[in-house]
């Protein structure tokens, strides 16, 4: 008597796949909110009602005292006038906004804010924690 084959099943088994997915899907679902924060900077917190933000450059000053222009890193505040007046160049009733760490002294941060003042903005937005 002749043993009869079994067909060959070629189907792939998803479940495996299937939890794979589901483990990503959790950690991006975790991890996106914290890639939009942006800069680490401790704001102070203020009771007055946000603004609407726009689409404009925001000046960063961390605690370390390195300033940056959207992202970027910047030396000095030589640098920071010169991104500001080429900023300003092309809008001349542009603004930007202005983040410091809470845990700067007075004066650096109003030297930051007369830079920009010097290179040319006339509206400077404050950044803080609602």
């Amino acid at each position: 008597m002749l043993k009869q084959r079994r067909p060959f099943l070629a189907e792939i088994n998803v479940t495996p796949f299937v939890d794979v997915m589901l483990v990503l899907l959790v950690i991006f679902m975790i991890t996106a909110p914290l890639m939009q924060h942006g800069m680490d900077v401790q704001l102070p917190k203020e009771s007055i009602a946000p603004i609407p933000i726009k689409e404009i450059p925001t000046v960063t000053v961390k605690s370390n005292k390195k300033i940056f222009w959207k992202k970027e890193e910047l030396a000095n505040l030589m640098a920071l006038t010169l991104k500001v007046e080429q900023y300003v160049s092309e809008d001349k009733s542009a603004g930007i906004y202005f983040r410091a760490d809470k845990m700067l002294d007075y004066g650096f941060v109003m030297r930051v804010m007369a830079t920009v003042k010097q290179a040319g903005v006339e509206n400077i937005g404050m950044v803080t924690e609602p």
